[in-house]
């Protein structure tokens, strides 16, 4: 039986299939033991009818997973890892794992195909993929109750942010319109091998049953929070005006019908403030 915790015995098992890490992928694979129990048992594994894991690696936080989860499908982009899943998970018949590409794969018709309910998401993420990522899984609308993901601690601090705090960002009030966000625990480099040079957290989005706030044009509320951060050192007015291409005197106006001062930041807006500015700058009254 392998030790998916212990270095030496990963090498072995990778060398034994002729395994390279991958830096286009973003491989780097956990060996601290504690950690992907504590992911598992946090992911909300018992309430779903399954664990949908992105990116199983060698399968150490899977066989974990396989433990507290009906069933779990594994969605791996490498093909060279295969024989080396089928070797790990050999004794996890609630395990299938499919070679698939999280970003390119129907979605909605795997969960429908392989789960008899909503899903839990649980992944450890490569580094490059974690806002694409998040974002497809959430406004996809589909049948999950929570993702529960490792990533880059800078990325876990600005996704979860206060609303309204310095740390936030467009992504902090893109995630907030369909999940609440909580930060778990800390990873530390260490944990991985190879190790990463920056340390990581694990967060989860618990998906909300509605979005928290209601407005005319969802497309439009996205743009709006998207441009009020391209520029983030400017005013409300500037960065609204350059992000929208509308005229300032359009912008001025859509931000007095909703009492915001135009010289604020949009880092000091809530999303109910963005949800107020969009109807705003949609209503035939405010158009230039």
């Amino acid at each position: 039986m392998i030790d998916l915790a212990n270095p030496t015995q990963i090498k072995a098992l990778l060398a034994r299939h002729g395994f390279h890490f991958s830096k286009a992928l973003g491989q780097n694979f956990l060996v601290n033991p504690s950690v992907c129990p504590r992911m598992a048992s946090q992911c909300g594994a018992e309430e779903a009818a399954g664990v949908l894991e992105i990116g199983p690696g060698i399968g150490v936080l899977t066989a974990e997973l396989s433990r507290h989860a009906k069933k779990v499908v594994a969605l791996e982009l490498d093909s060279r890892l295969l024989p080396v899943l089928t070797e790990t998970l050999a004794d996890r018949p609630n395990v299938t794992v499919l070679q698939a590409d999280a970003m390119e794969v129907d979605l909605a018709a795997l969960l429908a195909r392989e789960f008899d309910g909503p899903v839990a998401v649980c992944a450890n993420l490569p580094y490059y993929i974690t806002s694409p990522l998040l974002m497809r899984l959430l406004e996809s609308h589909l049948p999950i109750t929570a993702v529960t993901v490792m990533v880059q601690k800078e990325a876990a601090t600005r996704i979860c942010a206060a609303p309204g705090s310095r740390d936030g960002g467009a992504i902090s009030l893109a995630v907030r319109y369909y999940a609440e966000p909580h930060v778990l625990f800390a990873v530390s480099a260490g944990s991985f091998l190879p190790s990463p040079k920056v340390d990581s957290s694990v967060i989860r989005l618990d998906l909300h049953a509605a979005p928290p706030v209601t407005v005319q044009d969802e497309a439009l509320l996205f743009r709006v929070i998207k441009a009020a951060f391209a520029q983030r050192r400017k005013t409300l007015l500037n960065a609204l005006s350059a992000g929208l291409g509308l005229p300032k005197a359009q912008i001025s106006a859509a931000l007095r019908a909703v009492g915001v001062a135009e010289n604020l930041r949009g880092e000091r807006l809530l999303l109910e403030d963005f949800a107020h500015l969009a109807d705003a700058l949609a209503a035939p009254s405010i158009e230039a």
